[in-house]
């Protein structure tokens, strides 16, 4: 049976092809400064992961996780950290870890203010989040395509199709923490004689902390995911063992690649996690003490 929309053809392709031939003629200067800023991040980090002595390293890890999590935990993380070098995946490792910082602090950069502007904007919100919709729906292999087309192949490329797919959760969740702010709290700053800037640092984003803070694992979890998929543009690190193991059918590889990404992914959330404040929790300041420490320092400035 016949499809009654056979005749009529649009070349959407086309219209993409043309898109994308424009941008690269025309924002070449913008395409530039956004990898070297993202360079900047990539390469920066990896030096110095790659500098710090492994032994060191997995002191600071170990005294992070026995102070932030438990002994339990910082057992574990010097037992897992201990493996991976025994596999010989320490380099690769780091420069995974570079990439997956880079990436999170320049999603974090982007994604946050844009966060901020839609909990202030219903009509910013009402932009932003059908392109939201659309980042988190598209299958991660797809952001490779532009990234190699406007950057080439590399760590960099790697990077940015990375932040692209892990910036929505930290839009959304800043977002969603800062509508979450009660209007009682808010009217509460005000009455303090907040302005709208103190009473977005002040008051609406100690209280979103939460959520925000949700936002930021995620992102670092997203990025994760991502740079080992990015290894099939050059980005290198554990993906790249992975990519290898897949080539080669060598199931040994390829599942000590894999170890490696699922240790580092449970040392990243486990310690991220460890950062976040929870309501109801002891340590959390209420609305009143916030509020209380910003006159106190207002009146000591003064």
């Amino acid at each position: 049976m016949a499809f009654f929309l056979d005749d009529i053809t649009i070349p959407v392709g086309n219209y993409v092809e043309g898109a994308v031939d424009w941008v690269r003629n025309n924002l070449t200067e913008v395409l530039d400064a956004f990898a070297g800023i993202v360079g900047f991040f990539t390469n920066n980090f990896e030096d110095f992961l790659l500098w710090v002595p492994a032994e060191v390293f997995i002191i600071a890890i170990a005294l992070l996780a026995f102070t932030r999590v438990g002994w339990r935990f910082g057992t574990f993380a010097v037992l897992a950290l201990l493996l991976v070098g025994i596999m010989d995946l320490w380099d690769p490792t780091m420069s995974t870890l570079a990439l997956v910082l880079a990436a999170s602090v320049v999603a974090l950069i982007i994604g946050v203010p844009i966060g901020v502007a839609m909990s202030r904007n219903d009509i910013v919100e009402q932009a932003v989040r059908p392109v939201l919709d659309f980042m988190q729906t598209m299958p991660p292999f797809v952001y490779l395509i532009p990234a190699v087309i406007f950057f080439g192949l590399g760590k960099v490329p790697g990077t940015i199709a990375t932040v692209v797919f892990a910036m929505p959760p930290a839009v959304r969740l800043t977002n969603l923490g800062i509508r979450q702010v009660g209007e009682e709290n808010v009217e509460a700053g005000r009455a303090f004689g907040c302005t709208d800037r103190q009473l977005l640092f002040k008051v609406q984003l100690p209280l979103a902390l939460p959520n925000i803070m949700a936002g930021i694992n995620q992102t670092i979890m997203l990025s994760l995911s991502m740079v080992v998929i990015a290894s099939m543009i050059g980005a290198g690190g554990l993906g790249n063992v992975v990519l290898t193991g897949i080539q080669r059918l060598n199931v040994g590889l390829g599942f000590e690649g894999g170890l490696g990404v699922v240790i580092l992914a449970i040392l990243l959330d486990r310690i991220t996690q460890s950062f976040a404040p929870t309501y109801g929790s002891a340590g959390r300041p209420s609305l009143l003490a916030i509020l209380r420490r910003w006159m106190g320092r207002e009146q000591e400035n003064a």
